[in-house]
């Protein structure tokens, strides 16, 4: 335990996130220094200070132009806010009405997406914040240019930190996105085996999903704008080669959908064959967390001596399970597991890849093939068409925007009203609390109350031994980065040296620390209170409500990937670029869906409406994609024969299905289905193909002539594809029935 803790330290003194905080901690502690020290008037310091505080939001992973901008665009909106509030700040009949609109306007602007998002609560947080600074020691102006000051001067260090340290903000992308995979595949080795916990299992695999594309949009947004800006460098090259491995793991585990019930059945009387493969699931995972760290130099890299072990069992496990079954009764379970052991081969392949690639040694030069590479990384749409189109209660954004204006106002008049020490505390909490879902409010309330409490707890404990105000320095100097560091890694944690922060750096200033550390709890319990209570009844905005859109986006999506897998069928040859999209589009809805479908897990039970039937329908939109991306994977990696008439036949009933479930979803006419007796026939000459190719081939092993490749081909493709689009078929069908009920 002491050297996990070890390690789990090392790591974060390593990370992004501290690197990050120790720049911000920099731009904010030496302008204090200097203004104290050399100026002898703190207020110019703790303007630029609050500068840099206003616009570090914005420095979020990402390329370095989008950075640029995003870091500008905070500075611009927090120079104007700070100029506005300061100037009308102490007539409250006018600071009333502009702090309702300056709180709505800037918290709308987040319909522009999560970068937008940042820069509003930027903004936000100069709202807040001006409240603090008092005009008689420096004007208004001046402070507000200051302030821009202080956030040009962490443009500057930021940018200037980017093009130093390249490497660790890549380098944590990867390391998350390896860890993230790793985590995803032992999940699938426990649904192998686990009968009775597979519910819990599949939600924890829905939100690795989410986070796993995720990283892989950040991802993408780095290396793909280095390819663009600066070509290829050898380290752009190995990183592009990992990029695409990784993208092809997760794929690979994603196209691999496994019936458990099926596999239950038919080995209830040999578990132990699954319990290998479990065990062979869990050596590739453990082998990709292993790289994590060679990544980060914790490690070096090693081969693992166990895959290769493992592998060689289940193949003698799957020659004693066909031998001692007998043909034909054991062909069922023997393609099944052939199936298994080829993807885990395939996987173990891409293992071998990435060490390659990491040993700097390879031969694959196929990344640097890519065609379209801008089309790959995902832009913001910042058309203003879209502030109108969310002007409406229907819009999440625009009841976020203003249940948080009126809880500010409210706020603002209980400070003022009950004479609070520092009355904008509340207002920082409301903003820092508040979010558009409920349940991510809640669970941010919960942890600001308690992290706020702990760090209380601990103040008092310094204050009653030592009243050193050095000593409150140094912990309010050093709690500040730590508490950066850790506002997106455990948001309660952030609270306890954000709180320990503010009350010694009031310390220093008020001699009556005790008085400060009652007003700082009070503050955060009166604010989380009325941020957790307008989330549930103003306005409160119901994942049930919005979650059709999201089931409409993900089908549309996989309808998509659907048809550039029939065409590909039909063409072979090259996968195109409109094929690769469609693809990452699938993958980004689906996982969309699964992030919606958390969050409405997460709220109270009274407005769960159909809850079990909306988690069947995300349970059956993420298996018919995996059942999409394996039979685009098996057409991508296989030579196929031509396209038989009953596949079409099936194509065009799942799409009639998939467009029969986004009209139900839009509540528009619906049109005729493909009748019935033509499914049944296609199914029926796929049966007989099948069955005509293996009776051919048990003659052949009575007469003990070994397998041609054609026939081998013709088994294997027939078998395979009739499944996945017999499979598909069946959850186009039950996504219609699940709607209707809904």
């Amino acid at each position: 335990m002491g050297k996990n803790m070890f390690s789990n330290l090392k790591r974060y003194f390593k990370s992004t996130y501290f690197l990050k905080a120790i720049v911000m901690a920099i731009a904010m502690v030496l302008p204090i220094l200097f203004s104290n020290f050399i100026l002898n008037d703190l207020s110019f310091g703790f303007s630029i200070a609050l500068g840099v505080l206003f616009s570090s939001p914005a420095d979020v992973q990402g390329s370095l132009r989008h950075k640029y901008f995003g870091i500008l665009s905070a500075i611009v909106v927090s120079f104007i806010v700070t100029l506005l509030i300061g100037t009308f700040s102490e007539r409250t009949y006018l600071v009333l009405p502009l702090l309702f609109i300056l709180v709505f306007t800037i918290s709308y602007i987040s319909v522009f997406g999560f970068r937008a998002s940042l820069i509003s609560f930027a903004g936000l947080l100069a709202v807040v914040l001006s409240f603090a600074i008092d005009n008689r020691e420096i004007s208004v102006f001046s402070h507000a240019l200051l302030v821009a000051l202080g956030g040009s001067w962490f443009l500057v260090l930021t940018m200037l930190t980017s093009i130093l340290f390249p490497k660790i903000q890549t380098d944590q992308l990867f390391v998350e996105a390896f860890e993230n995979t790793a985590e995803f595949l032992k999940i699938r080795g426990n649904l192998l085996v686990n009968r009775e916990d597979r519910a819990s299992l599949y939600n924890s695999m829905f939100l690795l999903q989410t986070k796993i594309n995720e990283n892989h949009e950040s991802i993408r947004e780095v290396i793909l704008s280095k390819r663009l800006n600066s070509g290829f460098s050898n380290r752009t090259r190995r990183q592009q080669l990992l990029f695409s491995k990784l993208i092809e793991i997760f794929e690979l585990a994603i196209s691999n959908p496994v019936e458990y019930e099926k596999f239950d059945l038919i080995f209830e009387k040999h578990s132990e064959k699954l319990a290998e493969f479990k065990n062979l699931i869990f050596e590739i995972s453990n082998q990709l967390t292993h790289i994590s760290k060679v990544i980060l130099k914790e490690e070096k890299l090693q081969v693992n001596e166990c895959i290769p072990r493992l592998l060689k069992k289940i193949k003698t496990q799957i020659d004693y399970y066909r031998d001692l079954v007998g043909l034909p009764e054991s062909r069922e379970g023997t393609i099944l597991l052939l199936n298994l052991k080829t993807y885990q081969e395939k996987q173990i392949q891409n293992i071998i890849d990435i060490e390659r690639v990491l040993n700097n040694y390879t031969h694959n030069n196929k990344i640097a093939g890519i065609k379209d590479a801008e089309r790959f990384i995902t832009t913001q749409d910042y058309d203003l068409k879209k502030l109108k189109d969310n002007f409406s209660f229907k819009s999440p954004i625009f009841k976020h925007s203003l249940r948080l204006s009126i809880l500010m106002v409210i706020g603002f008049l209980i400070g003022n009203i009950l004479s609070m020490q520092n009355p904008y505390w509340i207002l920082l909490t409301l903003v820092v609390i508040m979010r558009p879902s409920y349940g991510l409010t809640k669970q941010r309330s919960k942890h600001r109350v308690i992290g706020t409490l702990i760090g209380a707890a601990i103040a008092t404990a310094v204050v009653l031994i030592t009243q050193n105000t050095t000593v409150y320095g140094i912990i309010a100097i050093i709690s500040l980065p730590i508490a950066f560091s850790l506002v997106q890694l455990n948001y309660r944690n952030a609270a306890v040296f954000i709180t320990l922060n503010v009350i010694f750096v009031y310390a220093i200033l008020d001699p009556n620390i005790l008085s400060v550390v009652k007003f700082r709890v009070l503050d955060t319990i009166i604010g989380a209170t009325l941020a957790f209570s307008a989330s549930y009844f103003l306005w409160p905005a119901w994942q049930v409500q919005n979650i059709r859109e999201f089931f409409i986006k993900s089908i549309n999506a996989n309808l998509n990937f659907l048809k550039e897998i029939d065409e590909l069928y039909y063409k072979k040859g090259e996968v195109s670029t409109e094929y690769l999209l469609a693809r990452k589009d699938a993958f980004i809805q689906v996982g969309n869906l699964n992030a919606a479908y958390q969050r409405m897990n997460q709220e109270p039970k009274s407005k769960q409406t159909n809850l079990s039937i909306i988690y069947e329908m995300v349970a059956v939109s993420n298996t018919f994609l995996s059942s999409l991306s394996s039979l685009g994977m098996f057409i991508r990696t296989n030579k196929t024969t031509k396209v038989p008439k009953q596949f079409e036949t099936y194509i065009l009933h799942i799409k009639n299905n998939l467009e029969i479930t986004l009209k139900l979803l839009k509540s528009e006419s619906l049109e005729v289905s493909l009748v019935a007796n033509e499914i049944e026939k296609a199914s029926k000459i796929y049966d007989d193909y099948f069955e005509k190719l293996s009776v051919q081939r048990d003659k052949e092993i009575d007469e003990g002539i070994p397998i041609t490749n054609e026939l081998k081909i013709q088994l294997r493709e027939t078998k395979l594809v009739s499944e996945q689009v017999k499979w598909l078929g069946n959850l186009s069908e039950s996504l219609i029935k699940s709607v209707k009920l809904i």
